[in-house]
């Protein structure tokens, strides 16, 4: 039988996965990894928090778990695959399945021949259509290059107000980084919320504790370009015109599939612009696979194609590549459920499944929604909160989404909502699972299950809500609304909205009942801090024959606007 011949051009995460992987299935193969930069297998998703001090030792963003860094030496030592850096691949001959390479250091061209060729060549940024970009202290975050040159500058200690364009995940990370090295942020995004993996609420919230913290946000607001200065960037101008003052810019404005290669060899690719595959990482070619940030890949929940940029992913579908080549169709890749986390100060913003706009869109027209604000554990075991939204189908009760955002265990329960879409799993089948518990970890009734609790009460009908965007457009149209608060006066005096509501302790709300208003078909929207006194509030008014009484979803906690303190 003669040596397998496996070519994988890209060798960060899903190349190196594929190469490693196909190593431990066959170790006679004959494999080599083909990179156009110098560095090997890089964390990328590392990078705003090496510039941010998180951790000083670069080699860290490139070493295996036992620190060892996965330079071209290490593979081929430790797994006998030829790496060959500073080379980048110009071509593809599907007919004689071959790989034009150039050494990028000495010009010299040649071929390498496959029995099957693997691409993952990642994304590129995307680029805005204004002035500036070339200007010194202007960059992009998406590669080892661009973080070395911003770490320069950072350590050069001349820059002291920054500015980052783009409200993703990269540029909501690099605030935090840059605030962290004690540069003052500016944060602009042109869409009307960061974060566009959460729902409007949940975004609004995170911006809030972004602000808390230093970080000057504009939504809604597009960048004109950016101001020179002897060459360097001195500012960012706003679409209102107005020049914000920065010696550094990143600009984090998405990404796309890098596909150049894959489309001049004839290759297939789909809407989103990625390279198109099948569920064994196949491309329109069988014997040519591809993974990582330059595929297109598929939401299980609505089959429809997505792109689904993740360090994880990229390396779950290398590991199947690397299988498939070497044993054809052993091993497939089902889709995403496109689950996402980020750390954001000291909150933490995570996703799994789809959002209620995302739901809308792809034509789900009958999903329940519902908010969740508790705590992750006892407060005697220092409790974080965690503000959470559940996405069902109000059918069948399948949960299709959730968010979750705080300061306590976002990843756990996140964690545990991924898992439970994956399995399709519906309220009743979570209501009652079996988490670990112990008060170092969790409440008696884990968060998640809670949340499902409330979606029970919604579907069931026994829980009637209104969304704090609701309250707010209530107030806005002066409606005739009774608000009714259900906390202590103490906890009053600390926190309150300040939206005309009546303070009525739940305690003392059954002796109290002549403070409501007289017709008993009046709107009382009650809450407390979280709206779990809220709920009980409306309860006791329903017995008492109050027959439009409403609990805003989440409580103070979860009110992403203006309050009184």
């Amino acid at each position: 039988m003669s040596v397998k011949k496996i070519v994988v051009i890209g060798g960060s995460a899903a190349g190196a996965k594929a190469a490693a992987k196909a190593r431990r299935c066959d170790q006679k193969a004959q494999i080599t990894i083909v990179q156009k930069v110098p560095d090997l297998s890089m964390a990328s998703c590392g990078y705003p928090y090496y510039l941010g001090g998180t951790f000083n030792n670069r080699n860290a963003l490139l070493c295996t778990p036992t620190g060892v860094v996965r330079d071209a030496a290490f593979f081929k030592k430790v797994k006998d695959i030829d790496a060959i850096v500073n080379t980048e691949c110009v071509a593809i001959d599907r007919t004689s399945k071959t790989v034009s390479c150039l050494d990028r250091s000495s010009g010299t061209q040649f071929d390498l021949p496959y029995d099957k060729l693997v691409l993952s060549m990642g994304a590129k940024p995307r680029k805005l259509p204004i002035e500036g970009y070339d200007l010194k202290g202007v960059s992009q975050l998406l590669s080892m290059q661009d973080t070395d040159y911003l770490q320069d500058l950072i350590s050069s200690e001349t820059i002291k107000e920054a500015v980052i364009v783009g409200g993703g995940l990269i540029g909501v990370e690099a605030c935090e980084a840059l605030v962290a090295r004690g540069i003052k942020v500016t944060l602009l995004e042109a869409a009307p919320q960061i974060l566009p993996m959460l729902d409007e609420q949940f975004a609004a919230l995170v911006v809030n504790h972004m602000k808390a913290k230093g970080v000057q946000v504009f939504t809604s607001m597009k960048l004109q370009g950016f101001v020179g200065k002897a060459g360097a960037v001195a500012g960012a101008r706003l679409g209102d015109g107005t020049v914000i003052s920065c010696q550094m810019a990143i600009v984090c404005c998405g990404i796309q599939p890098n596909t150049e290669l894959a489309v001049a060899a004839g290759l297939t690719t789909g809407i989103t612009g990625g390279i198109v595959v099948n569920e064994f990482m196949q491309t329109s070619d069988p014997d040519i696979y591809a993974a990582g940030d330059c595929v297109e890949c598929k939401n299980i929940l609505t089959n429809r194609a997505c792109f689904a940029p993740m360090g994880d992913l990229a390396n779950l579908q290398g590991r199947v590549v690397g299988q498939n080549v070497i044993t054809e169709q052993s091993a497939q890749f089902p889709g995403t459920t496109q689950t996402a986390i980020c750390k954001v100060f000291d909150f933490t913003a995570g996703v799994s499944g789809l959002t209620s706009r995302q739901a809308e869109a792809a034509g789900i027209d009958c999903i329940e929604s519902s908010i969740n604000a508790s705590p992750d554990k006892p407060g005697f075991m220092g409790a974080g909160l965690l503000i959470s939204k559940m996405i069902a189908d109000r059918k069948t009760g399948r949960i299709l989404g959730y968010q979750c955002i705080g300061n306590g265990d976002v990843s756990r329960s996140v964690a545990t909502a991924a898992m439970a879409i994956k399995g399709k799993l519906d309220v009743i089948d979570v209501s009652c699972a079996d988490l670990p518990y112990a008060p170092p970890y969790s409440l008696a009734i884990d968060h998640f299950i809670t949340a499902a609790h409330v979606m029970d009460n919604k579907l069931k009908g026994n829980y009637n809500t209104v969304s704090a965007k609701e309250v707010k457009e209530k107030i806005e149209a002066k409606e005739k609304v009774f608000f009714l608060d259900g906390r202590s006066p103490d906890e009053y005096e600390v926190m309150r909205l300040g939206i005309g509501e009546v303070l009525i302790p739940l305690g003392a709300l059954r002796s109290k009942l002549d403070m409501l208003p007289a017709d008993k078909s009046a709107e009382i929207i009650c809450f407390c801090k979280i709206s779990l006194r809220g709920y009980e509030t409306a309860l006791i008014l329903r017995e008492h024959g109050y027959t439009n009484v409403k609990v805003m979803e989440g409580g103070i906690m979860a009110w992403p606007y203006a309050r009184a303190v």
